[in-house]
């Protein structure tokens, strides 16, 4: 609460009674119990507000859901450019690449047809001092 351990609420409570003192104590307490009951009007008015201008039901919103933290950029653009059939050959492919590129092909894993391998291009290499290709519309 406001970043204050019991030790230290005790503390402030012994001051204020005695700065306060006994005989002004009751008037206090009782101001403080209706500041309390008028924060919590406050709040409940301002839900009912809520509830009757948005339809927005407070207790009914999943909260976590609404969290930013759990936001992952690279899922939401996977899920979004993916059709569902799509991600589940991704997922399947980062766990068993041949068999969901069998998959892919539209072939079984029980087929006794062979499952292409990707070929891996090799790479070409600048010749010392030679300048790299320049594309002016990447730039």
């Amino acid at each position: 609460m406001f970043g204050i351990n019991t030790p230290e609420l005790i503390v402030i409570v012994i001051v204020a009674v005695l700065v306060i003192g006994p005989k002004r104590l009751p008037g206090y307490v009782e101001k403080l119990k209706n500041l309390i009951r008028e924060v919590r009007r406050m709040a409940s008015g301002a839900r009912e507000t809520i509830k009757e201008e948005a339809g927005l039901d407070l207790d009914d919103i999943d909260w976590k859901k609404l969290d930013p933290r759990q936001y992952d950029p690279r899922r939401i653009i996977r899920e979004a450019l993916l059709d569902d059939d799509d991600v589940s050959a991704l997922n399947s492919l980062k766990t068993a690449p041949s068999a969901a590129i069998a998959s892919m092909l539209g072939k079984g894993e029980t087929s006794n047809e062979p499952v292409p391998t990707p070929v891996e291009q090799p790479i070409e290499r600048l010749v010392e001092g030679q300048r790299a290709p320049f594309d002016v519309e990447a730039t």
